[in-house]
């Protein structure tokens, strides 16, 4: 390949001056942007999540909420609206801030603030924090306000939630213990009301049952002996005229045998119920000898003194056995109220063991709730005493010494590199672009034909001077003008940082 230098290096020459002028342009404004854009200072500060100093199986503190939930809380509590247009008008931390409407301040501090989190397993929880000042002053005003912030709104939810977790328990105790005292009132007047059939008398009453039971039979059998006492008594003073037992003696075969078989009626009535065949059977026989022997007395005579004996022994025996038929009644009732508190005790049992059970759950719910109170208690007291998991400040911020940005020399030079590269790239397309013959070699290759000899062009002086002079004039205009430009609307129209800001923020560039 044949590389023609010095042609390339007159065309150069001959565009010099469109490289000159974009180079001035574009170096002019990097430059006048290099030293025209505001100094940005930057703070930092860095906090840390610290663990609980008393350990959980001692006292389990009140709020455990993972560490990294707890900084993403406290950090929308600090970057709220509010704070930051407080933290804005108390430190004044942007120049033309009277200009500038609440929106466009809390834009900026949202812009300029940085919150970093970093956690993981087996790490420590730690945050930093970052803004970007106009001195190193305001940067380091508005991060100790941060933290500021922030190491009160630890306080705050620790101690709030500490508190409002006793104050739950509190009430809880309290609704719980008004609870066990309705449920002892509706037990206690339930005993009351069913004080007679209650469960755990029950085996009492059965053996008073069984008692009373055995007293009646007793009454029973005891009237039943009476009666036949006296239908015997009567029986032998119609045969023998006499009261006494002596007189059996002379009692005919049929009456002695009537005796037998009334004192044998006696004794199986009082294994047999009346309606037995064989009581009945008896009593028949009874009936048929009595027949018999009432045929065989002689005729009653008048004024006979044992006639009056039988009465009285008969009114004796009526008495005794008047006397046991109250008692058998009275025992009869006192069963009949037996069997009903009986009959009403599996009732009773079923409504007093729902009632013992409410008892006994609110019982343990009361315990639980009594148990956490404690619990809250002593975890009150940790947060209080600042024992709990807390946020401390690791590495508070300074003020900067140096501003953190712009790079002013880096954005000059990348201006510089870039205006000669933009200058050396227009030549470069437009001579691309142009088809004109410039030299022999284009001539013989466009039209086949060998120049003797090539005279260049010649400027007349007046030419050479008005191009010198349009040449100036650019040069003046790229030099001087822009800076000129660019500085007046720095400080007649907007900072070149803000108007940076938002044509990056319109873009969704953040800076």
């Amino acid at each position: 390949m044949n590389l023609d230098l010095s042609f390339y290096f007159a065309v150069f020459l001959r565009r010099l001056h469109y490289f000159v002028i974009i180079f001035a342009l574009v170096s002019a404004g990097s430059i006048a942007a290099a030293f025209l854009l505001p100094a940005v200072y930057t703070a930092n500060s860095v906090l840390i999540v610290e663990s609980s100093q008393i350990p959980g199986p001692l006292a389990a503190p009140t709020v455990q909420a993972q560490a990294l939930e707890k900084l993403q809380t406290i950090e929308n509590r600090l970057m709220t609206r509010a704070n930051l247009l407080e933290i804005a008008q108390k430190l004044k931390v942007f120049r033309d801030m009277p200009k500038m409407s609440p929106d466009d301040i809390v834009r900026g501090m949202r812009q300029n603030t940085r919150i970093g989190k970093n956690a993981g397993r087996g790490a420590a929880t730690i945050m930093t924090i970052a803004f970007d000042g106009e001195t190193g002053r305001i940067a380091a005003g508005v991060v100790n306000e941060y933290v500021t912030l922030i190491l009160n709104a630890d306080v705050e939810i620790r101690t709030g939630r500490a508190e409002d977790t006793l104050e739950f328990f509190n009430q809880e105790v309290k609704r719980l213990s008004g609870e066990i005292d309705i449920m002892s009132e509706k037990i206690l007047d339930f005993q009351n009301k069913n004080a007679d059939a209650l469960p755990n008398t029950l085996n009492f009453r059965l053996s008073q049952q069984t008692l009373l039971q055995d007293r009646l039979a007793t009454a029973e059998r005891d009237i039943a002996t009476l009666k036949d006492q006296k239908a015997r008594m009567i029986a032998i003073f119609n045969s023998t005229g006499q009261v006494n037992a002596a007189a059996t003696a002379n009692q005919t075969p049929e009456a002695r045998q009537l005796d037998q078989l009334r004192q044998q009626l006696n004794g199986m009535l009082a294994v047999f119920t009346p309606e037995n065949p064989k009581v009945k059977m008896l009593q028949l026989q009874i009936a048929q000898l009595e027949e018999v022997v009432k045929a065989q007395l002689p005729p009653d005579t008048t004024g006979n003194p044992a006639a009056t004996m039988l009465d009285v022994q008969i009114a004796d025996l009526d008495t005794r056995i008047q006397i046991l038929e109250e008692q058998r009644l009275q025992l009869i009732d006192q069963l009949a109220v037996l069997k009903d508190s009986i009959d009403r005790t599996p009732a009773n049992q079923v409504a007093l063991d729902a009632l013992n059970r409410d008892y006994a759950n609110i019982q343990q719910q009361y315990n639980t709730a009594v148990a956490r109170q404690a619990q809250a208690a002593a975890g009150e007291q940790i947060e209080i005493r600042s024992k709990g998991e807390r946020i401390s400040v690791v590495d508070a911020a300074t003020v900067p010494d140096r501003p953190s940005s712009p790079n002013r020399i880096l954005i000059a030079g990348g201006g510089i590199f870039s205006g000669a590269a933009l200058g050396i790239g227009v030549i470069i397309l437009l001579e691309l672009l142009n088809r004109a013959v410039r030299r022999p070699k284009d001539l013989i290759k466009t039209f086949g034909i060998t120049p003797i000899a090539t005279i260049p062009y010649m400027r007349t002086p007046s030419e050479t001077m008005m191009r010198r002079s349009g040449f100036a004039a650019l040069l003046l205009v790229a030099v001087v003008g822009i800076p000129a430009i660019i500085y007046a609307v720095h400080v007649y129209y907007l900072p070149l940082d803000i108007i940076v800001g938002k044509v990056a923020a319109k873009f969704g560039i953040r800076l």
